[in-house]
C-alpha cells in the first residue's frame, strides 16, 4: 500500500505544471474548452461564475472579499488547473499564476450562435426555461463586447493579453484552441 502511494506521488510530481487561464466574451467557447482540458489532462476546473455569484442566485454578486478569498483558495489548493471566465479583474489576478494565457476571441457571430445553442447550465439556473428567459439580455450584453469599456469588454481583455509576458495565444475562431491541445469537436459547442 505504501509503495503504491509513493508511486502515485512520484507520478503526480513528474507531471508538468499545467495552469491554463481561458478568457473571452460570453459564448467564445471557454467553458466547453475548459471542461475538455480538465477531463483530458486531469486538471482542477474553476468557472469564475461559480465564485462571483451567490449559489443559486446568479444575479446576486458575492462580496469582493469573498470572491478574492475563493480565487486565492483555488490557486493555493491546486497545482494543475484550468480557470475560465470573462471577469477582467479576476483574469488579471489569476494571470500571475498561470503557465499559459488563452484569449478566445472568435468574433461576435460565433459567440451569439454559441449562446443560442448553449445547453442548460444547472449550476447557474433553476431550469432551462429560466436560462432561456435571460437569453435576450445576455445576447444584448454580448453584442456590446467590442464597444464597452468595462472589465468584461474586448478592450479590457486586449489590455490583459497584450501586457502578459508569459506563454499566451489568441484564437480568432472556435477550432484553433481545441487543436492546440489535440482536442476534437464533439456534440454541443
Amino acid at each position: 500500500m505504501q509503495q503504491r502511494a509513493m508511486a502515485e506521488s512520484a507520478m503526480h510530481r513528474s507531471r508538468p505544471a499545467m495552469k491554463i487561464l481561458l478568457f473571452g466574451n460570453s459564448g467564445s467557447g471557454k467553458s466547453t474548452l475548459a471542461r475538455r482540458l480538465a477531463a483530458d489532462h486531469g486538471l482542477a476546473h474553476l468557472d469564475l461564475d461559480s465564485i462571483v455569484w451567490e449559489p443559486g442566485r446568479i444575479a446576486v454578486q458575492r462580496s469582493t472579499e469573498a470572491i478574492a478569498a475563493s480565487l486565492a483558495a483555488f490557486l493555493a489548493g491546486h497545482d494543475r488547473w484550468v480557470i475560465e471566465g470573462c471577469y477582467g479583474e479576476l483574469v488579471q489576478a489569476a494571470s500571475a499564476h498561470c503557465t499559459e494565457l488563452v484569449f478566445l476571441n472568435p468574433g461576435l457571430e460565433i459567440c451569439l450562435e454559441h449562446n443560442r445553442r448553449r445547453p442548460w447550465e444547472p449550476h447557474k439556473y433553476a431550469s432551462k426555461e429560466a436560462q432561456d428567459a435571460m437569453l435576450e439580455a445576455l445576447q444584448a450584453w454580448v453584442a456590446g463586447y467590442y464597444e464597452r469599456e468595462d472589465q468584461w469588454s474586448y478592450q479590457a481583455h486586449r489590455r490583459i493579453y497584450d501586457a502578459f509576458a508569459g506563454h499566451k495565444s489568441e484564437h480568432l475562431d472556435d477550432t484553433g484552441a481545441r487543436g492546440r491541445w489535440g482536442l476534437h469537436e464533439s456534440s454541443g459547442r
